[in-house]
């Protein structure tokens, strides 16, 4: 008998790119309760960085695993969380959960100008 493992509403369905795109929503959530302005913010998920443009100040051997892009004519800020250098620097779902959270708290932090503690009290703890 062939098809589906499961059917599509069940997590086992959901692709890498869609459970990652769901640990970045909850952490944008966890934030929101304290900072209601991120609403006005898009939160974006890419699978990697950009070689030239914006990204071409990482040329240093690092990998980033997320930025910011400011507010400008009408488009509002844009925090992104780049899918694959994350992924790669992780083991388990939790372990993904706990870097996701810290990669958008210090984004935020930099698009707010604030430090990421003061975003979340409780960043570095997990």
């Amino acid at each position: 008998m062939r098809g589906p493992v499961a059917p599509p509403q069940v997590p086992l369905a959901a692709s890498r790119a869609e459970t990652f795109a769901d640990l970045v929503q909850d952490s944008v959530e966890r934030l929101e309760r304290r900072w209601p302005q991120l609403t006005d913010i898009d939160f974006l998920v890419l699978d990697v960085p950009r070689l030239d443009g914006a990204g071409a100040g990482w040329s240093d051997g690092t990998v980033p695993l997320g930025g910011t892009v400011a507010a400008r004519e009408g488009r509002p800020a844009r925090v992104v969380v780049y899918r694959r250098p994350v992924e790669i620097r992780t083991k388990g779902r939790d372990d993904r959960a706990a870097l996701v959270h810290e990669v958008v708290v210090e984004q935020v932090a930099d698009l707010l100008g604030l430090t990421p503690e003061t975003v979340d009290p409780r960043y570095g703890e997990e």
